[in-house]
């Protein structure tokens, strides 16, 4: 009997810890989260600003709303975007800006990240779960001059930090 009372918890927390497993890191992000960003040039603090980040899922499969809004007295701005699955066995993710923007997407683990150039800009953006925080990071830099043929370096010039907590 005992035996079979401890075969059958095995089973439970085994079948718990894959189901915990199992959830997407987009999943884990479900919610309303805040939290003031810190934006910095040339690694100085410029500016701050307010956040709310709501991740919900939507009516079609594999995708979920990627909402991020800036509230902010002088320059307020809603990024209202989809996030969608395009290889889930890859960790393959794509952010759907509208109007055909796509930005690639890569999850590893507990983080996603985004690598993409724009007007000649390198950007890259993360958000990483760390425990009950979401942490959302922006970089952007220029190409600079080559030192030599086999690599290309970029600057890190700016950068915007927010550490969100979730609030529902």
């Amino acid at each position: 009997m005992k035996l079979r009372l401890l075969f059958l918890a095995v089973l439970v927390l085994g079948g718990i810890q894959y189901s915990c497993a199992q959830k997407t890191f987009p999943d884990q992000c479900l919610g309303q989260w805040k939290g003031m960003m810190y934006i910095y040039s040339r690694s100085k603090l410029v500016d701050s600003v307010l956040v709310r980040f709501t991740a919900a899922p939507t009516a079609q499969p594999d995708a979920w709303t990627w909402k991020t809004e800036y509230i902010s007295e002088k320059l307020p701005m809603v990024k209202d975007y989809v996030l969608r699955v395009k290889d889930a066995a890859k960790g393959r993710y794509v952010t759907d800006e509208g109007e055909g923007i796509e930005l690639a997407e890569y999850v590893f683990g507990n983080k996603m990240y985004s690598v993409f150039e724009t007007g000649g800009i390198l950007l890259t953006s993360s958000y990483e779960l760390r425990g009950s925080e979401l942490i959302f990071e922006v970089t952007s830099g220029e190409k600079l001059e080559a030192t030599n043929e086999e690599v290309t370096n970029y600057s890190t010039n700016n950068l915007q930090r927010v550490v969100l907590r979730r609030e529902k």
